[in-house]
């Protein structure tokens, strides 16, 4: 009788270790660009956020002749405030379905205009402290 030795089937350790190594090399030259598009992203979304508040809060105005106060806040964007001064034909939709947050899970933050001075909605970016680049960047209604 003739003795047939099957071939074994499989990778060696070699072909797994070039295939790690390969991954490897693959990721760390994917994984930071990635990264890097995504701060991006929170950039712009909290831009575009500004942009939508404003908006609402020119609404407001054109609807009850002056902005919310500070102390008012952009909650008088999503119910009716309280407090002087009373606005006059506030929109009973409301001027935003709610609130949105930053892309940081923060509330944006809201000055009221001095007289004949813009209003400021900002947010402090991704470090949550003032000053900063990149994604850290404080972003202001200002600066849009």
């Amino acid at each position: 009788m003739k003795s047939v030795r099957k071939a074994q089937a499989g990778f060696t350790l070699i072909e797994v270790m070039v295939v790690i190594v390969i991954l490897g090399i693959l990721s760390a030259l994917v994984v930071p660009n990635i990264l890097h598009k995504a701060g991006d992203a929170r950039v712009a979304a909290a831009k575009s956020d500004l942009a939508a508040i404003g908006q609402a809060l020119d609404m407001y105005k054109l609807d009850n002749s002056s902005y919310p106060t500070s102390d008012q806040g952009l909650e008088a964007l999503v119910s009716k405030p309280s407090g002087t001064p009373e606005p006059r034909n506030w929109n009973a939709n409301g001027y935003l379905k709610k609130l949105p947050e930053d892309p940081w899970h923060r509330q944006y933050q809201y000055i009221s205009p001095a007289e004949g001075a813009p209003y400021e909605i900002s947010t402090l970016g991704a470090d949550g402290r003032e000053g900063g680049e990149g994604e850290d960047q404080d972003l202001s209604s200002l600066d849009l």
